[in-house]
């Protein structure tokens, strides 16, 4: 939802692996390089694949798929290639699949069940039919880390297909750092004594990951300079720790964020909180204090002697005090029987206290700080939002003093002179600078639409009426499913009509001009005298006014330029309500 926020055109953070969105960075080159010089070192005779082992490593999320797909990209056309992507497989079931992935047909020798030698002989058959072809074959097993180790020792032997001249089996083995730690057994050090080529897959520097975020956001569509601040981008690095899919989560994340609270820039705090929700509460955000723990622990020893100390004073004090204690003023027992002042947020029913419970209790919290009874998750809610919109109209009539129990709301509405308008592509900081309540229009991506009716917006939860009762939900639970659509009553001055022409005069055109200088800060137009008309001078302070709210700046008032007027000028139209009201 935030896309159209931001100026882009589709979610640049997607962790899907978009071709589009390919970032090489000189590790990621250099890394391809590694793998195509393994790929093309025994290859001198026919010009085709090589020989033996080519090993690519890099933690989670550093970009080993998108390495994969670059050097499939640019394997000779002249290699035959089977991808193995899970490798938790038996010796049988792997050397299958690698049949399977060659299109190899597979004859037993005997009758009955395949065995191992049938799959061999076949593949050494293809193998050698290929090579007098002038074609070679490439193996390539991801998540390679998981193989057994009856698996790797059939892989390397494998690799003892050959002829005079050359290996006929190049395999690449693509996985985590484990698999470094793998090879490095004595049991498999003739495997290891196999590999012509290997490369570990770093994560990216601070200017890297500046440069890849800017990337992805020029692909989708952003021009300009980037919506991150300096020290949200380093700090977005430090807690991604400059691997690709962490960035990856924690910028949409944070674009998220920005866009709910209605800002235009990426800052520390908001990647602080969206680290904390994509990763964990305490994940990431703890790699800031990893080098201050030696001195937290000395301090912490400091205190504990400091708190020691106290703890004394304090058993001495009650000693001598004890004798002289006196029964409890009765305001004192008012006071302490009294639980602090905890602030809800608007709408929130108060929790109900029995006899049993103390009266010093409160409400669990959860990790935005709001009490966990007064926040609903949106899901939870879901089936009860109703699919027809007429029920979401019902809902919302009352604010205007309308009938809720029309047949028909709009007719009965349009009766009393109040109009329903519609609306899409609205985005958040445009429904809080409209500042009205309205009906969400909610997608998902099974089933039909529902409608919310929107009653309230806080900086980070939206206030939702559903048959009479308030529910809030969190702005960035709720921006999964609105993709901003709106609808809301409104209450055109008199005489305005749809596409007022130029030199339109009337109630409706003394009404846009007297909000425009008010706003101003200007007197209103005289009573009396020459009508004011919608010419050249008024249609610019119209399109001048669009352009401080974010509407098309056409120069021509509709329903939206009204309504932003009654907003900016504090008219009588019903508000949404807010945590301090």
């Amino acid at each position: 939802m935030y896309t159209a926020h931001f100026g882009l055109s589709q979610d640049p953070f997607s962790i899907a692996p978009d071709p589009r969105y390919l970032f090489m960075s000189e590790r990621h080159r250099e890394a391809l390089a590694h793998l195509l010089y393994g790929v093309a070192g025994g290859a001198q005779v026919t010009g085709g694949c090589g020989g033996g082992f080519v090993l690519l490593t890099g933690d989670i999320g550093t970009g080993k798929t998108t390495i994969c797909r670059c050097f499939l990209a640019q394997i000779p056309p002249n290699c035959h290639v089977a991808y193995i992507f899970n490798p938790k497989l038996s010796v049988l079931e792997l050397l299958q699949s690698i049949c399977e992935e060659f299109h190899i047909a597979i004859k037993a020798a005997n009758a009955g069940a395949l065995t191992a030698k049938d799959y061999i002989d076949a593949l050494n058959a293809f193998l050698l039919q290929s090579h007098a072809a002038g074609q070679s074959s490439v193996l390539i097993i991801d998540e390679a880390q998981n193989l057994a180790a009856d698996v790797l020792e059939q892989l390397r032997l494998l690799t003892n297909l050959e002829t005079n001249e050359r290996k006929l089996l190049q395999i690449v083995l693509i996985g985590q750092p484990e698999l470094r730690d793998m090879l490095a057994r004595p049991e498999l050090e003739q495997l290891a004594q196999r590999v012509v080529a290997r490369f570990h897959l770093g994560a990216l520097s601070i200017p890297e990951t500046r440069q890849y975020i800017a990337h992805r956001l020029g692909v989708a569509g952003h021009t300009g300079s980037l919506p991150f601040d300096t020290k949200a981008l380093q700090r977005i690095h430090q807690l991604a720790r400059g691997v690709p899919r962490r960035i990856n989560l924690l910028c949409a994340r944070a674009l998220l964020g920005t866009w709910a609270t209605g800002q235009n820039q990426v800052n520390r705090k908001v990647v602080n909180k969206a680290a904390s929700e994509v990763f964990g509460a305490n994940t990431g955000l703890t790699a800031n204090f990893k080098g201050q723990r030696l001195g937290y622990a000395l301090a912490g020893l400091a205190a504990l002697a400091a708190l020691a100390a106290l703890m004394l004073l304090a058993v001495q004090w009650q000693a001598t005090s004890k004798t002289a204690q006196t029964a409890p003023d009765a305001a004192q027992t008012a006071s302490s029987a009294t639980p602090p002042t905890q602030r809800l947020p608007l709408g929130a029913a108060l929790p109900t206290v029995s006899a049993e419970q103390s009266a010093s209790d409160t409400p669990p919290t959860s990790a935005s700080g709001l009490p966990d009874l007064s926040v609903t998750d949106l899901p939870m809610l879901w089936p009860e939002l109703p699919a027809d919109i007429n029920i979401a109209w019902r809902e919302l009539a009352p604010d205007w003093q309308l009938p809720a129990n029309s047949a028909t709301p709009c007719q009965s509405a349009g009766a009393q002179g109040i109009q329903c308008y519609r609306a899409s592509k609205l985005t958040l900081p445009l429904l809080r600078q409209l500042n009205r309540p309205g009906i969400l229009t909610l997608r998902a991506a099974q089933g039909p639409a529902v409608h919310a009716v929107l009653k309230g917006v806080s900086e980070q939860i939206a206030t939702l009426g559903l048959a009479g009762h308030l529910h809030h939900v969190r702005l960035l639970d709720l921006a999964q499913w609105w993709h901003g659509d709106f609808a809301t009553y409104w209450q055109p001055p008199t005489g305005y009509v749809a596409g007022l022409p130029d030199g339109s005069t009337g109630p409706a055109i003394d009404w846009l001009a007297n909000h425009l200088s008010q706003l101003d800060g200007l007197p209103g137009a005289p009573t009396h005298g020459t009508p004011l008309a919608l010419d050249a001078a008024l249609r610019a302070r119209v399109r001048t006014f669009q352009r401080s709210r974010g509407i098309t700046p056409d120069g021509r008032p509709g329903p939206m330029t009204f309504m932003q007027l009654e907003s900016a000028t504090q008219s009588g139209a019903p508000r949404l309500l807010t945590e301090a009201q």
